[in-house]
């Protein structure tokens, strides 16, 4: 699932490739896409790009007044192309959602592939419309925060931290991914209580997600769509890496499965060398 790091790359991208240039058409290719109606996709043609910005994981194209929206969700991409066919595609063939295309010709296609259809792309006023995007919290990037602005939001929360760093109400941006990248710098169990968290914790924690997330958003910088995918997990310390050595202590990265995720850690960098069970079964294996 692209995070806040792809999703800045892919923000900025479009803003040196997009911005500028006049929308001839936009065309939905796959029925569950396009979650708004009013105003219609028809309403963007002729219109030019003013802005690209970015809320949490959602991408905001401005034009001609109105904010076309997109969450990418688990399988979803986008992909930037030069030129296309003179023929348009037609719908509800292979993982084509949406494309857009503008009158240079160029443009981008999001795609999305398996059975399960998320990808969402809504046309609104004003994007505070969108629910998704009403509901975020604060951008873990932003000048303003900072260790105490970080402490107050976890200090009303009684849960895991993991399920804490994932709630985009709570902080926007961050997916499974990085969130168990984010605890492994911080060295910290993925099943830890938010209201266990001591002071010292609280610090070394907010240091861990702004520097894994700014060292991702750099690694990303100048990187193309389409190769986004493939740096995202070359950058990857424990995530995805299960049965592969820690870089830090060599410890053999463990994984926890759930019913449809999975997260990954480093038992001797995190959890004082003990192995964590599947929380369908037992909090800890003995």
């Amino acid at each position: 699932m692209p995070e806040l790091p792809e999703v800045e790359a892919l923000r900025v991208f479009l803003a040196d490739h997009l911005v500028g240039k006049e929308i001839a058409r936009v065309l939905p290719l796959a029925i569950s896409v396009l979650k708004t109606y009013d105003p219609p996709l028809s309403a963007l043609e002729g219109a030019d790009v003013t802005s690209v910005d970015r809320h949490g994981k959602f991408l905001d194209i401005g034009a001609g007044g109105l904010h076309l929206c997109t969450h990418l969700a688990r399988a979803g991409w986008l992909r930037w192309k030069e030129s296309f066919p003179a023929t348009p595609p037609r719908p509800g063939k292979g993982p084509l959602a949406l494309r857009t295309v503008t009158t240079d010709g160029d443009g981008f296609d999001l795609t999305e592939m398996g059975t399960t259809k998320r990808l969402s792309v809504h046309l609104v006023r004003d994007p505070q419309d969108v629910p998704g995007i009403a509901r975020l919290g604060p951008d873990p990037l932003s000048d303003t925060f900072d260790r105490d602005t970080f402490a107050a939001l976890l200090a009303g929360e009684r849960r895991q931290i993991k399920g804490a760093l994932r709630d985009q109400s709570l902080i926007a941006g961050i997916g499974n991914a990085y969130s168990d990248e984010i605890l492994h710098v911080a060295r910290m169990s993925p099943f830890k209580r938010t209201a266990d968290l001591g002071e010292e914790e609280v610090t070394r924690l907010h240091t861990s997600l702004r520097t894994t997330l700014e060292e991702a958003v750099a690694r990303s910088g100048g990187v193309e769509a389409g190769r986004l995918k493939a740096e995202k997990k070359s950058g990857m310390r424990v995530h995805g890496r299960t049965g592969e050595p820690c870089p830090v202590c060599g410890d053999t990265i463990l994984e926890v499965s759930f019913s449809d995720s999975s997260l990954q850690y480093c038992p001797t960098c995190q959890t004082g060398g003990r192995p964590l069970a599947d929380r369908r079964l037992s909090k800890f294996l003995k």
